[in-house]
């Protein structure tokens, strides 16, 4: 008998696989949607932070203000054991190269209570794709 309880995820995209009252721990594997070209909005909860962490591959973590239609940047390379957090009321998103596996630390049952999206315009995606490429 094991006392240990064991989690994995081989699948693409969004799994939440550990839920816990009041927090739960997803992975996010490499999916086409999370390709830079393919991310056309960014996301933001209102009232929780969401901690990742960097498994295996290669990630940008997007944190951004938006001003009316103006949106500012700050990317992160991701390195692996390293924790980072997007504080609560921040817009983000994170972008994977093919074979990347990111954890995902948050409160239960935010992706589907408190997520609210941003889809870019034109404008706001050419400059989005301009300072990934910066980096990428």
């Amino acid at each position: 008998m094991s006392l240990t309880e064991t989690y994995q995820y081989n699948g693409q995209g969004y799994y939440p696989f550990l839920i816990r009252e009041g927090w739960q721990v997803a992975q996010l594997n490499y999916v086409e949607d999370r390709r830079p070209e393919n991310i056309k909005s960014l996301e933001v909860h209102h009232l929780t932070d969401k901690a990742f962490m960097l498994i295996h591959g290669s990630a940008l973590l997007v944190s951004a203000e938006i001003n009316a239609e103006n949106i500012t940047y700050s990317m992160i390379h991701m390195n692996s054991g390293i924790l980072y957090n997007i504080p609560k009321k921040v817009w983000h998103t994170v972008a994977l190269k093919e074979e990347t596996k990111v954890l995902i630390i948050e409160k239960d049952k935010t992706h589907l209570e408190d997520s609210e999206l941003y889809d870019l315009n034109d404008k706001q995606y050419k400059q989005f794709l301009q300072e990934i490429h910066k980096i990428w």
